[in-house]
């Protein structure tokens, strides 16, 4: 009799235990529904608008570029140099890019406010003081919580397009195949902005992290870790959204001679550690891939543009004379 009401008793504790974990489960799925960041919108004030225009009209932002020479460099990964390499960065190959410009930092909130102004679009999900403005010491942090289609759309209002992935690669580890920026030595805090899982843990396992402003430095630090051609933080931060639709197996058809992608996909391809990754990722051919919807605190753009060669200029020949 009382092996039964134990049996009783515990197959009801099963079933409290099963009713718990369904509730935990139903309930994490509606906090994360509902810290969707792309259901979150910011409107400005009409203070808060006088003060946005001021800022970019007073505010001077870092528009220089870079120019990467037209050449061969090496892309990819040889495990034997690399023995973390992934998949979708074999083989190492010669690649040749004609010659190109690639912006020297990541796109800032002060740009991208003067974007928002002239385009009528909302302030972003981080830009919640003064009436839809970024804080003072945001204004040279990399944009974050934008789309491919957002970063694509910016690149094309300033006049220049979203890189490449070679482009990318190149203006990052240059021409000899190194595995980062500044050559073959690890990533270490004291060259890039990564490794920073926050106040509860990483994001990817946290989504109401996502509601938290991250560990974001401006984009012109780290001197000591600038590429071949002196352009900043192409590792750590953010990572940056590239113009290619992602293949993991691309590389193995690729064109040696300025490839551009494939034709279709269903993710876009975004380069470069950002600020919750780990050493093994933090490398100048690492790839990856994602839907290009995807507005994330760790996601960022830099843009880049063709070098138009200039035509000869034409001997001067005399007018015709009228009669």
């Amino acid at each position: 009799m009382q092996s039964q009401v134990q049996r009783q008793t515990r197959r009801l504790e099963w079933a409290v235990n099963a009713l718990l974990i369904g509730v935990a489960i139903l309930t994490l799925a509606n906090v994360a529904w509902g810290l969707d960041t792309q259901d979150i919108i910011v409107e400005f004030t009409p203070e808060g608008r006088k003060l946005a225009e001021e800022r970019v009209r007073t505010w001077k932002p870092k528009e220089e570029m870079v120019l990467v020479p037209a050449g061969e460099f090496l892309m990819g990964s040889d495990r034997k140099v690399d023995r973390v390499a992934y998949r979708s960065e074999l083989p190492q190959r010669k690649v040749y890019l004609d010659a190109y410009e690639i912006d020297k930092y990541e796109v800032t909130n002060l740009h991208y406010m003067k974007f928002i102004l002239a385009t009528g679009r909302n302030p972003q999900l981080d830009w919640r003081y003064d009436g839809g403005n970024f804080q003072d010491t945001m204004a040279n942090h990399p944009i974050m919580h934008v789309s491919w289609f957002d970063a694509d759309s910016y690149c094309r209002w300033a006049g220049k397009r979203l890189p490449t992935e070679a482009e990318w690669e190149k203006a990052a580890r240059g021409e000899d195949g190194r595995l980062n920026p500044w050559g073959n030595q690890s990533a270490g805090l004291t060259r890039a902005n990564f490794g920073r899982t926050g106040l509860s843990g990483p994001v990817r396992d946290r989504p109401e992290r996502l509601l938290l402003y991250p560990p974001l430095i401006s984009v012109d630090k780290y001197e000591n870790a600038v590429s071949p051609y002196g352009i900043y933080q192409m590792m750590g931060n953010v990572s940056e959204w590239v113009n290619d639709w992602y293949d993991q197996e691309y590389y193995k058809t690729a064109p040696d001679r300025n490839p551009k992608g494939p034709e279709t996909g269903s993710q876009k391809a975004f380069r470069g550690g950002g600020w919750m990754d780990s050493t093994t990722t933090m490398r100048a051919a690492m790839r990856n891939g994602t839907d290009p919807n995807t507005k994330i605190n760790w996601m960022g753009f830099r843009c880049a543009r063709d070098v138009q060669e200039q035509a000869p200029q034409a001997a001067s020949v005399a007018a015709p004379t009228a009669n």
